[in-house]
């Protein structure tokens, strides 16, 4: 997995992974961003279908560190919100 941290964004490419092993990944980022983190960007893509997409908005709409979701207009990304800039 690939993660970079610039300007308060933590962003990791899922490319290849599975619906569990996506949710280890962003719990380990989530446990690791700290105050200074805004938001986790996280690439999937769309081409392979939506199933990391849909897990993701599933299971951390609702996390309490998650103020908000989005997707990006294409579909491949999608950025759990923690707090505002």
């Amino acid at each position: 997995m690939k993660t970079i941290s610039q300007g308060g964004v933590i962003t990791a490419d899922l490319h290849g992974k599975n619906t569990y092993q996506a949710g280890v990944t962003v719990d380990a980022l989530l446990r690791r961003a700290g105050n200074g983190t805004y938001r986790l960007r996280l690439i999937h893509g769309y081409h392979g279908g939506t199933a990391i997409r849909d897990f993701l908005r599933d299971t951390y709409s609702h996390h309490p560190r998650v103020l908000r979701i989005t997707v990006s207009p294409d579909g491949g990304t999608t950025e759990l919100i923690l707090r505002e800039y």
